[in-house]
């Protein structure tokens, strides 16, 4: 009976496999595979319908070429590795674009980027930005929520949106630069990549204060929302830096608590700003989000007890990373250590958020694998091979 089943049908059914179940099901029988094949090119978008998107660990100091990355379900909470050989260089983790990872090849000491789907084992290089940068700031904007500045090169329109090879923008700002009359300077642009044109163009200035900041200061990720794309400083006291697209302008933002965290995080909770962040003297880790006149509210602690078994013997908040999204945000610090995740349960009618505990990566299949510090992504498992590659 089930290998004569309409093909829609078994369509409708696939959109309710997680990505791993939605693999074993292709290799069922030729039918399968089939109708699997025709649900392939929507098959991303249903995923995000029905389930969270995973947790994909990233070592950062795997002393040569990126060999593999660790894939964590979060409906089963099953560990999968994923060969990364294919890989043209050593890189390094950026951010995440869309359901793949945006790399750094660490080859050259100007910055250049890469999109990668560890799934499909896809890599693209982009072409060269129009200024060469050295350790610059990279933001990800989707480009449906994108405000376009003044400029007829930036508007677009629904048509081409669809036609998109990917939905999202990459921005890029300060660095180091070299300058006219020999040596170094912070450079204070703004370049953006257009994904329907395929190159860089240079789209905004900043004050030299913010290149500065932006360039010595600033880790690599970055959050956009209403409008804006905030950049958190990594020096205590934290502060969050933020440029308006729509305005080509840019301002800053005070932390709560900034000179007493430890670490401190920004995600995207449910469409708000969020910051996660903790130490010893505000007695653990907090999530706040923000609010009307860019005042800050508590919204959350994270369990002592869970606190506690996260920390370990260290006694530290110090080396805590964390990676967020909508629908769950999570703790961590390295392959083998767990995770405390806060997760979105239930329809989104009645959902409420939990903490969970869960366990790290130390053995896949009764097969060991060996402790690393890792760099967390959480992505949408696309299965389908793209054509941008």
């Amino acid at each position: 009976m089930w290998n004569n089943l309409p093909c829609d049908l078994l369509t409708n059914i696939f959109s309710f496999l997680s990505a791993d179940s939605f693999a074993c099901a292709k290799s069922t029988c030729r039918h399968w595979q089939a109708c699997a094949s025709s649900a392939a090119g929507n098959y991303p978008f249903l995923l995000q319908s029905h389930h969270p998107p995973w947790f994909v660990a990233l070592p950062v100091h795997d002393h040569g070429a990126l060999c593999s990355c660790y894939a964590l379900n979060p409906s089963n909470n099953n560990w999968y590795v994923l060969s990364m050989d294919f890989l043209p260089a050593p890189v390094r983790y950026v951010g995440p674009l869309d359901s793949f990872i945006l790399l750094r090849p660490t080859v050259s000491t100007f910055l250049q980027l890469g999109l990668c789907n560890p799934f499909t084992r896809q890599y693209k290089p982009f072409p060269k930005l129009n200024i060469k940068r050295t350790n610059p700031a990279v933001g990800v904007v989707p480009v449906r929520s994108v405000a376009s500045p003044n400029n007829s090169l930036f508007c677009e329109t629904n048509a081409t949106l669809q036609n998109s090879c990917f939905s999202s923008r990459i921005y890029v700002a300060g660095g180091m630069s070299e300058a006219s009359c020999g040596g170094a300077t912070y450079e204070p642009t703004l370049e953006m990549y257009d994904p329907q044109l395929d190159m860089w163009w240079v789209v905004g200035s900043m004050p030299m204060e913010f290149a500065v900041r932006l360039t010595v200061w600033t880790p690599k990720e970055s959050v956009y929302c209403d409008g804006v794309l905030y950049w958190m400083t990594s020096a205590r006291a934290y502060s969050l830096m933020g440029y308006e697209i729509g305005s080509n302008t840019w301002r800053e933002l005070s932390v709560p608590m900034a000179d007493k965290l430890e670490f401190a995080v920004l995600v995207l909770r449910n469409g708000r700003l969020t910051l996660v962040g903790g130490g010893v003297c505000v007695s653990g880790a907090c999530v706040w989000e923000l609010g009307e006149g860019d005042i800050w509210v508590l919204v959350e602690k994270v369990p002592s007890e869970m606190g506690m078994k996260l920390m370990g013997d260290r006694g530290s908040w110090a080396s805590t990373k964390c990676v967020g999204g909508d629908g769950a945000i999570y703790l961590y610090r390295d392959l083998w250590s767990g995770m405390v995740v806060w997760r979105e349960v239930g329809d989104k009618s009645r959902s409420q958020w939990e903490w969970y505990w869960i366990e790290g990566c130390s053995s896949i299949r009764g097969k060991q694998v060996r402790n690393l510090q890792v760099k967390g992504v959480l992505i949408y498992p696309n299965l389908v091979p793209s054509f941008i590659f």
